[in-house]
């Protein structure tokens, strides 16, 4: 039996659990329709994404939308479709381009999405109204085969951590994975097209939109002016290209269903750290109270905040590695130091600018000497700053340009050694001594 043959009989959902899954769709549906008679509109419930499609694999979620007449004002397609979700579902207000609802109906999570009944994308009225067109057009052009290629696709990128256009993967969606079986025609071919990929590869199954910059562009065949991958980061799209090739190469079941990597203990992770000379910190704040998506941003958008300053700062970050759990988000930097010596080298301006007699005169009682001439420009030594690299995140980081909605007020900053003895060693391991996940 090949590798595929043996991952479909493990990822492709029994008749009775697709059964079961439409039979909670219907009643939701049901549910929705019997509300919806109370209102004088002309509205539809109509399921879409994978489960409508056919994709799917086991516990998908279901999401099903209530379509209103094109030119429903805003106001009222949110009121209405927004009460009878809360009504169906209970669950929790949600908020994409516009509010909506998610809930949990008989074990299966549900998001129920107001939108606009549209036939061209040309008269959407936001972004989601084109969503019921993404599953018209692949139940149009997509055969069973095709559907469980797709489904083969799904889950090799789950296992390399490469699914999903959500903040925090910076991935392949659902449909970006179909529209790629679309266009190579099975799952291997999607593989080994990936032999011709680069940076700035565009991809059409239809009409050619305008160019756009990104690391892939994957023309949207219901709308020609929208990248279906435009939440692909070079680093996620390169890591796929590794992994295929490596699946080419050497098929295996562990990039569909990767093994749980045993982490390093603490002295295996004191001997790395040492074996690198490199230190590390780490930072951590509390979890605010914000939908994951937004928070997710907000984390790379610290990371990234925080590595400009240790950068900016002389202590040069090697990785950064991040997490959220219930309560906290946590940041651990690789440094090449944590420590910096007491004074620097100051660069001034130019001997022969007009500048250069304000500059002599500012530091002309410098206690670490008086200015000098290196490569055309005067130069001081001065006393730094700060002097760790613990310190400065500790002054700079509410200044730094963090998430909105994460408080500085809530930090804690480890030093080398208190991460060494506290922050978790799967973390570590994975900062420290990075494998890919079929490699575990």
């Amino acid at each position: 039996m090949s590798v595929e043959s043996a991952v479909m009989e493990r990822i492709k959902p029994t008749e009775a659990e697709t059964a079961s899954i439409a039979q909670v769709a219907e009643e939701v549906m049901s549910m929705v329709r019997e509300r919806l008679e109370m209102y004088d509109l002309d509205l539809e419930v109509r399921p879409v994404g994978s489960f409508a499609k056919g994709t799917h694999l086991s516990d998908p979620d279901l999401d099903i939308f209530i379509l209103f007449p094109e030119g429903t004002p805003r106001n009222t397609l949110e009121s209405i479709g927004l009460s009878i979700g809360e009504d169906v579902l209970g669950g929790r207000r949600m908020y994409s381009e516009h509010p909506y609802i998610r809930g949990v109906h008989k074990g299966i999570d549900v998001d129920l999405v107001p939108g606009v009944r549209i036939s061209t994308a040309a008269r959407m009225q936001t972004s989601v109204d084109r969503t019921p067109l993404h599953t018209e057009y692949v139940l149009a052009n997509m055969d069973d085969g095709q559907k469980d290629q797709t489904r083969l696709l799904k889950a090799f990128m789950k296992g390399i951590e490469t699914y999903g256009a959500e903040p925090n993967t910076r991935g392949f969606s659902g449909y970006l994975c179909e529209l790629l079986i679309l266009r190579y025609g099975d799952f291997r071919k999607v593989l080994e097209a990936t032999k011709d990929w680069k940076e700035g590869t565009a991809i059409t199954l239809g009409k050619r939109g305008p160019p756009m910059i990104g690391p892939l562009t994957v023309y949207d065949p219901v709308d020609e002016r929208r990248n279906v991958a435009s939440a692909v980061h070079i680093d996620t799209m390169s890591h796929f290209i590794v992994a295929a090739r490596a699946y080419l190469d050497r098929p295996s079941e562990r990039f569909f269903f990767p093994a749980e990597r045993e982490p390093l203990s603490r002295e295996q992770l004191r001997a790395k750290a040492v074996e690198h000379e490199s230190r590390l910190i780490t930072v951590i704040f509390d979890r605010p109270d914000v939908i994951e998506d937004n928070l997710y941003s907000q984390l790379w958008k610290t990371q990234r905040a925080l590595a400009k300053k240790l950068n900016d700062f002389d202590y040069n970050v090697l990785r950064v590695i991040h997490e959220m759990d219930e309560e906290h988000l946590v940041i651990v930097f690789e440094l090449e130091r944590d420590f910096l010596s007491k004074t620097h080298k100051h660069v001034g301006p130019p001997v022969y600018v007009r500048a250069a007699s304000s500059f002599l005169s500012k530091w002309q009682d410098n206690p670490y000497g008086r200015p000098f001439i290196d490569d055309g420009c005067w130069n001081v030594i001065t006393e730094r700053l700060y002097f760790t690299a613990r310190e400065m995140i500790i002054d700079e980081a509410a200044i730094a340009g963090i998430g909105r909605e994460i408080d500085p007020g809530t930090m804690e900053v480890r030093d080398h050694e208190s991460t060494l003895g506290l922050t978790a060693p799967a973390l570590l391991t994975e900062l420290l001594d990075p494998l890919p996940s079929w490699e575990f």
